[in-house]
């Protein structure tokens, strides 16, 4: 996946809810409900971030869970907009 999907991928979720189509690292194929439009995601309570930033996974609010979960930008097969 290059920058520019990337980058199309993150607006995407930022505005409504995408079902992202992507390989686990166990190697099982996964579909996920995600989004980051912020009526979607819980009130955070203040902690401090000890994890270091990685560019190539991006965390997203799973909504058929109701949590957090994450995807490698490479491990990503397809994605598209729910309507």
């Amino acid at each position: 996946m290059d920058v520019k999907e990337m980058l199309n991928l993150k607006e995407l979720l930022k505005t409504g809810v995408v079902e992202v189509v992507f390989t686990k690292l166990s190697g099982d194929k996964r579909v996920m409900n995600c989004t980051l439009q912020s009526s979607f995601l819980p009130e955070e309570v203040e902690t401090e971030k000890t994890r270091k930033q990685n560019d190539d996974v991006l965390s997203v609010w799973d909504t058929e869970v109701n949590g957090w979960r994450s995807f490698r930008f490479d491990s990503v097969i397809s994605y598209s907009p729910k309507v």
